[in-house]
């Protein structure tokens, strides 16, 4: 299967999904993962509003690598396509919260639009920016399966 074919399945992921979940850390290293709503930026940013006391966002403040994974749940089991990555993530600054929030509310038009203000206190707009990425390959996959579920590094 062709590098162009994976980046093409891992970017219709990206596109289909409107939650990511979202693997964070606290200071004792404890996991602690956590779906969010998202707007992509292309395919290796990524942006959600949280409370800035929410657990996920209070790791972030801690320790800014993160995980992510994008899927549907809702597919038949042996039917999975998801994608991974692997980030640094943290508040957007304030001196690019109006476009970055314009962005934010952009993809759907149930999603609530949030000001730059309104997001510099209850809420806060976050951002994060992959530094990996990968595809889910289905063991069963016709091109490229080996009988066993794995990832293929993709946008590389």
């Amino acid at each position: 299967m062709s590098q162009e074919i994976l980046d093409q399945r891992a970017a219709a992921v990206v596109e289909a999904n409107k939650y990511l979940t979202l693997g964070t850390v606290d200071a004792d290293g404890l996991p602690w993962v956590t779906p969010v709503y998202f707007t992509p930026d292309g395919n290796d940013t990524f942006y959600w509003a949280s409370s800035p006391d929410a657990l996920h966002s209070r790791n972030l403040a801690h320790q800014s690598v993160v995980s992510i994974a994008i899927f549907d749940s809702s597919v038949p089991i042996g039917g999975a396509s998801a994608v991974y990555f692997r980030a640094e993530a943290g508040l957007v600054p304030d001196d690019e919260l109006d476009d970055c929030a314009t962005l934010y509310a952009s993809r759907y038009p149930e999603l609530r639009a949030y000001s730059a203000d309104e997001l510099l206190s209850d809420l806060r707009l976050y951002r994060a920016r992959a530094t990996a990425h990968w595809v889910l390959v289905r063991g069963s996959d016709p091109d490229c399966g080996t009988g066993i579920d794995g990832r293929r590094a993709v946008w590389t």
